[in-house]
């Protein structure tokens, strides 16, 4: 067994540690250390080896049922603690990749297994509590709830919740029945529901945790806590709790809520109704029924689509944070100082994002009047951060001072990255680079946040053509996490290596992307938008064609998405891409006639909806675009699968033409920046769980009746000839 004396600060009155015995059989923890203070009381610390973070796999979990035999066994033992050496971690959950390749019976055993263990600490004849700094997330959180108390640091690293249901699964290590018996069921439901993680000062409102304990202190108050409850506390159930914790009760909410629910989800999300139902069902009866409750429905979720789908995506999502580009090489050096050229919506949104994150920006524009407007911007996303509980007063205000805005650029060359955002014209943006490659370093990487222009003919009209990139980040900044780091034929490795890890360390997600018009995101977007404005002057109404996608998962039909967007930068995107992919996006007659009268949607206040406030109507102006009634007839399952079968084939294009890596990039990036509905893993996953074979198909049977642009690409007809698919499978989850 690992064992070592604790080393304590005098100033905090921590008792001195000593090593217990050694476990049953000798064997070695790698995964988690027992120790014993002279008050008696034990404490487990998680500390996985060569990891940044402690997960729960099928070894940490025996490691810790071992730990509690032992303490069983020893009469000597007044009470137990569980902390974390990790900085930033508590416990981050169960190791999903375990899970996502276990067979079912391996699956279900390990639930079941997970539930004993925890089931044990919870009924530990001495009181037992969690010392809580860092996440503390999923089962994480779930040994948490199997202990008496629970002390938290105030830190903003410190985050509780039971986020399951956002992987297509429920809590089912007990989650879903302790804490509504801990905090009410109304409570509980909302956070496990929506899949919430609350900072620490939220969980002590809610009654996730006893206190709130300064990080240097935690480890002794707990200690000092355990100590003086003596004997395992009995906490009666308050009557708040006895009115809502009862059948009666939760049938009651369950027949409310659900149909709440599947107006929300339209039915797409499983997990949320399973979630709903088990911790209704369990929270009248016994324990033991509603842990029973929770193993079947987790066994159940974890075979459909969406669940596979949703973990999927917390992979991607975590590749994206790590992905690097060529050889390995030395870790770049961080970014600390940055200049935006542009102070519009997106560069004041990158300024905002950079400053509030360390980083030292210089914010230039053509006048003072256009550079106080992008600072009132950045003010006023601060004060909403300041509102949101993002930062705090002080935090907002730090990162203010840290924005520099100019007029007449001063000498760039100690700038390690120059982001540029200004108006989407190629002469104008040249004429900026040409500027900008003169008073940059040697070294500075020059960016630029174009959406759809070709970076390389931005580069080749340079003589450091190696050090330009594109950086495309997606509005609005603060909420997007997707960012497009494109790179040219011309752009040096380590230019492509530092720009992933400038994007990594502003907190976002990047996907990699050879340079192509359109890049991954709006070349996959575009024809989708486009063929449902050809609908639309075709005689389909705007609630029809935005409905059916919304039924299909989207988070917003396309017609609201183009008046969002505006109608003006709708149509520039679509004729950039028209120039290069000529028929396919033709762009329709609607969008011209729309901007040319004025209506470029929410900006304008009418487009193809008139827009009120936070409320939209169909437009009765647009209505006077309309050509003819040839799509007039079409249902929606007619029109969602039209604009689905192109997005599915400009898809395929990207990874037929190697712009990205593999298929796992075209969805990411559609899921992250363009809502692509997640649980059905992008537009690529979508087309294996359909079949290849059977939306070639209905693409060639729309290209018979005369309609060119559905013909499908080389890579999907190959696949549907042999029944062929983009992924292959593997596990239950994956």
């Amino acid at each position: 067994m690992n064992s070592a004396t604790l080393s304590l600060a005098p100033s905090f009155d921590l008792p001195v540690m000593k090593p217990l015995q050694p476990a049953p059989a000798s064997r070695e923890f790698k995964n988690l250390r027992r120790e014993v203070t002279e008050a008696a009381i034990v404490v487990l610390t998680f500390d996985r080896p060569d990891s940044a973070a402690n997960i729960f796999d099928r070894a940490t979990l025996e490691e810790l049922n071992a730990h509690l035999e032992a303490i069983e066994r020893d009469a000597t033992v007044r009470g137990v603690v569980l902390t974390s050496a990790k900085p930033g971690i508590f416990i981050a959950g169960a190791d999903l990749h375990a899970l996502a390749t276990a067979p079912m019976n391996a699956l279900r055993e390990m639930v079941e297994f997970g539930q004993r263990v925890f089931s044990r600490l919870a009924a530990l004849p001495l009181p037992t509590a969690a010392a809580i700094h860092g996440a503390s997330l999923g089962g994480g959180f779930e040994v948490c709830l199997a202990c008496d108390f629970r002390f938290a640091t105030p830190d903003k690293a410190t985050k509780l919740g039971l986020p399951e249901v956002q992987l297509g699964i429920l809590p089912a290590w007990g989650g879903s029945t302790r804490l509504p018996r801990l905090i009410g069921l109304p409570k509980a439901l909302d956070l496990i529901l929506a899949g919430k993680t609350v900072v620490a000062k939220q969980a002590l409102k809610l009654g996730l945790v006893d206190d709130l304990v300064p990080h240097e202190k935690l480890l002794a108050v707990t200690l000092a806590k355990v100590a003086k409850a003596g004997l395992k506390p009995h906490r009666a159930t308050p009557v708040a709790l006895l009115a809502t914790n009862n059948a009666l009760a939760g049938n009651f909410i369950n027949m409310f809520t659900r149909p709440k629910l599947l107006t929300k989800t339209r039915g797409h999300y499983p997990a949320v109704l399973k979630a709903l139902e088990v911790i209704t069902s369990g929270v009248g009866g016994s324990e033991a029924n509603s842990f029973k409750l929770e193993a079947d429905a987790f066994c159940q979720l974890a075979q459909t689509e969406a669940a596979k789908n949703l973990i999927r995506v917390f992979f991607l999502q975590e590749r994206a944070k790590k992905i690097g580009f060529g050889e390995r090489a030395a870790r770049p050096q961080p970014i600390e100082r940055a200049a935006v050229i542009g102070a519009g919506v997106m560069g004041g949104g990158i300024a905002q994002w950079l400053a509030a994150r360390g980083v030292s920006v210089l914010l230039r524009d053509v006048n003072t009047d256009a550079v106080g407007r992008g600072m009132a911007g950045i003010s006023k996303l601060f004060a909403e951060g300041v509102k949101r509980r993002t930062f705090t007063d002080v935090e907002a205000r730090t990162a203010m001072d840290k924005i520099s805005p100019v007029v007449e650029l001063p000498s760039l060359r100690r700038c390690d990255v120059i982001i540029e955002a200004a108006v989407e014209k190629m002469e104008l943006k040249k004429d900026i680079f040409r500027k900008l490659e003169q008073l940059a370093g040697p070294d500075t990487i020059l960016a630029t946040n174009t959406s759809a222009l070709s970076v390389t003919e931005l580069a080749d009209s340079l003589v450091a053509r190696e050090r330009v990139v594109g950086i495309h980040f997606f509005n609005p900044v603060h909420r997007m996490q997707l960012v497009e780091v494109i790179h040219t034929p011309r752009t040096d490795a380590e230019v492509v290596r530092r720009a992933l890890k400038f994007v990594q360390q502003m907190g976002k997600l990047p996907v990699l992307v050879k340079d192509s018009p359109g890049f991954v995101v709006n070349r996959v977007l575009m024809p989708y938008l486009v063929e449902a404005a050809r609908l639309f002057e075709m005689g389909a109404e705007v609630t029809d064609l935005d409905e059916a996608m919304l039924d299909f998962g989207m988070p917003m039909g396309p017609l609201r998405l183009v008046d969002e967007v505006g109608t003006d930068v709708s149509l520039h995107v679509a004729e950039t891409l028209a120039s290069h992919y000529h028929r396919r996006m033709a762009v329709p007659e609607v969008l011209t006639r729309l901007v040319k009268n004025g209506l470029l949607g929410r900006k304008s206040g009418e487009g193809f909806y008139r827009h009120q406030g936070k409320e939209a109507v169909v437009s009765e102006e647009a209505a006077r675009f309309v050509k003819d009634d040839s799509a007039a007839n079409l249902d929606r399952v007619e029109l969602e699968l039209r604009m689905v079968l192109l997005m599915v084939n400009e898809a395929a294009r990207c990874v037929e033409e190697g712009i990205v890596s593999g298929p796992e990039d075209v969805d990411f990036a559609m899921i992250m920046g363009a809502g692509f509905a997640p649980f059905r893993g992008g537009p690529l996953r979508h087309a294996d769980m359909v079949g290849v074979a059977n939306l070639v198909r209905a693409m060639n049977k729309l290209v018979d009746d005369g309609e060119d642009r559905f013909t499908p690409c080389a890579l999907l007809k190959d696949l549907a000839v042999n029944d062929g698919k983009l992924y292959p499978e593997k596990g239950v989850l994956l």
